[in-house]
């Protein structure tokens, strides 16, 4: 590691170190949703980056909040064995989605569908099972205080200190797969399936592994949103409406880099609660079709997002290329080397 880079790291510690002590307990509010949801940001960028752009994700989130939630409340079992659980039926849902899709070359926008008809399953099922679910109600968790038992705490610093691990977390394993080997073969299968194949590297591996690994950390980070908020409402952690708001926010601060997606959560959650302050519900929806409006202009503008950007305007501009002199020859003669 460069001397920057240790730089860097050092001051980005000590102020993730001092946030609790100087932010009002409004702003550590909203510092502790920013680091999870830049959380599930990172873990749709891992397939998003690749090119397998799923609009399902808002399910696997769904069903990561859901589960151990609905086990606490109807069986008083610990949040420390349902989320795992919840981890489990998240990717065991992803693996009975993607593994068809993948075995049958179901690819590009074909894909997408699938994917954002997953989601509205996942939706409408959660609203159907009203007796259990509370329905497009929603329910609330029953508090017991101060637990680690029921991982629950009044105090925000400690789901500070868990925002923060879980946050770190996903930028290891963003750069692990960045940095390794496995990252050539998922270029090579994003350009060009049948050459990836040809060449030895096994296609259906290598999706469904970046597939279950993006759909169990959207179920972490969904796990650890319903027992920071302690209400779970459909339309808030499932469904079309928050896949879409994943895709964007990935998109918009930046796929290919390591805190784009960071960036992307900074910038929808700061957006959501100005509109909310704002306007109060006079305009119900403005956060999401705001969304769609700047990701459009997102991919128009900034395909690489705003963190691809500003690496493009600190790269050093190179003077014009000055082409080779070549001597003067006849139609008869061969340009000289430099020429060529």
């Amino acid at each position: 590691m460069s001397g920057s880079r240790l730089l860097a790291a050092i001051i980005l510690i000590a102020i993730l170190i001092a946030v609790p002590a100087i932010l009002p307990p409004y702003f550590l509010h909203l510092a502790i949703q920013i680091l999870i949801w830049s959380f599930i940001y990172t873990a749709w960028a891992l397939m998003g980056r690749f090119g397998f752009v799923s609009f399902g994700h808002g399910a696997f989130l769904g069903v990561g909040a859901y589960v151990p939630a609905l086990l606490w409340n109807f069986y008083g079992l610990t949040p420390w064995i349902g989320i795992p659980l919840g981890v489990a039926a998240a990717v065991l849902l992803a693996a009975l989605v993607g593994y068809p899709c993948f075995r049958r070359r179901v690819v590009g926008h074909y894909f997408a569908l699938v994917t954002l008809a997953l989601s509205q399953v996942v939706l409408l099922s959660l609203v159907a099972a009203r007796d259990v679910t509370g329905g497009s109600l929603g329910f609330t968790q029953k508090a017991v205080g101060h637990s680690w038992y029921a991982l629950q705490f009044p105090e925000k610093g400690y789901f500070y200190a868990i925002s923060v691990l879980l946050w770190l977390a996903g930028l290891a394993i963003w750069r692990w797969i960045d940095r390794g080997i496995g990252r050539e073969a998922l270029d090579a299968i994003s350009e060009d399936e049948d050459a990836a194949a040809s060449i030895g590297i096994d296609v259906m591996r290598a999706k469904m592994g970046v597939t279950i690994i993006s759909a169990g950390l959207t179920a972490l980070g969904g796990a650890i949103y319903g027992q920071y908020v302690m209400y779970l409402n459909p339309e808030t952690v499932a469904g079309i409406a928050v896949s879409l708001q994943i895709v964007f926010a990935a998109i918009a601060g930046g796929v290919y880099s390591l805190l784009g997606p960071s960036v992307g959560a900074l910038l929808t959650l700061s957006l959501t609660e100005s509109l909310r302050v704002w306007f109060g519900t006079n305009f119900i929806g403005a956060a999401n079709t705001i969304y769609g409006i700047l990701l459009v202009l997102c991919i128009i503008f900034m395909p690489q997002g705003i963190v691809g950007a500003l690496q493009r305007l600190r790269l050093p501009r190179r003077g014009p290329i000055k082409p080779a002199v070549a001597e003067p020859h006849s139609a008869t003669r061969r340009p000289s080397s430099a020429a060529q």
